[in-house]
């Protein structure tokens, strides 16, 4: 099995602090300047898994970086350079403790609360009638709170963001407005993929300047769910299950082994075999959702790679 990044250690000139999240590590340095580093941990129901995914670091870096160069032009983002596969280098931003949630499908965590015969999501209302992987009849946003490490993050409704002072009136109406206007990007460069960008998720932070920007990842596998669209509207008519990319897979196999990340569930064991084949699933929505073969890193020694193209990049800045 190919080597993996699980954690890293690195002491880049000029840092200061370290920040690790569930499956990224950022380094802060003088001059308001990050480093992130997407490592190959896998995380579902906001549970670390206990062994790497050959590649999808790479692949995560890889996809956002291109989806953000693909909608810098409608939204701004902090993305400055990327030196490593695995690695982007950005502006510091005050991050909002939000995570913008836009669904145009009746699928995933939503789907379940429908199921659960709940009609409304972070108080925004689902119509009756619709049979799981619907359309909307347009996008929904639905928002989260950012989780503390270790926690799980939680929904919350438009209302109390504002009304617990999370972010202000004015800036919520810009997140929203970002978060319409990528989706509705993001459905377009999905169409010519021949694929439908069902929900994700957008992060926002804003720089000491105040202006208001994308941070972190953008229409990945991990963020975002995608249908095939061939075959969609057919599957649906006979109540088919869609054909999707997204790390659901991961999950629905987590839940029929028992684990939802509940109080007292155990992570399943996960042989290499399995985890070789969610590597492959990973390449697989890679180059569905880019258009272009993946072209593996070398990865005989991934901490001494990145070390070496991270100061070799700060040193020329």
């Amino acid at each position: 099995m190919s080597q993996t990044i699980i954690d890293s250690n690195f002491n880049f000139p000029g840092q200061i602090s370290v920040y690790k999240g569930k499956v990224r590590e950022v380094y802060r340095l003088e001059g308001d300047i990050l480093v992130m580093v997407a490592t190959d941990r896998l995380s579902a129901f906001d549970v670390v898994m206990p062994k790497g995914i050959p590649y999808k670091g790479q692949m995560l870096n890889q996809i956002a970086t291109k989806m953000m160069a693909d909608t810098q032009d409608i939204v701004p983002n902090w993305l400055v350079a990327t030196p490593d596969p695995n690695v982007s280098v950005g502006m510091a931003c005050a991050p909002f403790k939000v995570e913008m949630v836009i669904r145009g499908y009746l699928s995933g965590h939503a789907a379940r609360q429908y199921k659960a015969g709940h009609r409304a999501l972070c108080g925004v209302a689902m119509p009756e009638g619709m049979k799981e992987n619907d359309a909307f009849p347009q996008p929904i946003i639905t928002p989260a709170t950012k989780a503390e490490k270790g926690d799980h993050d939680e929904d919350i409704s438009r209302e109390d963001i504002l009304a617990r002072g999370i972010v202000t009136p004015e800036d919520y109406g810009v997140l929203e407005q970002y978060t319409r206007a990528l989706f509705a990007r993001g459905t377009e460069i999905a169409a010519k993929r021949g694929l439908i960008l069902v929900d994700t998720k957008y992060e926002f932070g804003k720089t000491k300047e105040g202006k208001i920007v994308l941070i972190d990842e953008i229409h990945t596998p991990d963020s975002s769910r995608y249908f095939y669209a061939e075959g969609y509207a057919e599957r649906q008519e006979r109540g088919a299950a869609q054909k999707q990319l997204s790390k659901e897979f991961v999950r629905q196999w987590l839940i029929a082994n028992g684990f939802q990340g509940l109080e007292g569930q155990s992570v399943p064991f996960m042989s290499d075999e399995y985890i070789e084949s969610v590597s492959e699933r990973y390449i697989e929505l890679y180059e569905n959702i880019t258009g272009t073969p993946f072209e593996k890193a070398d990865v005989s020694d991934i901490e001494a790679r990145i070390d070496r193209n991270v100061r070799a990049y700060l040193a020329q800045r």
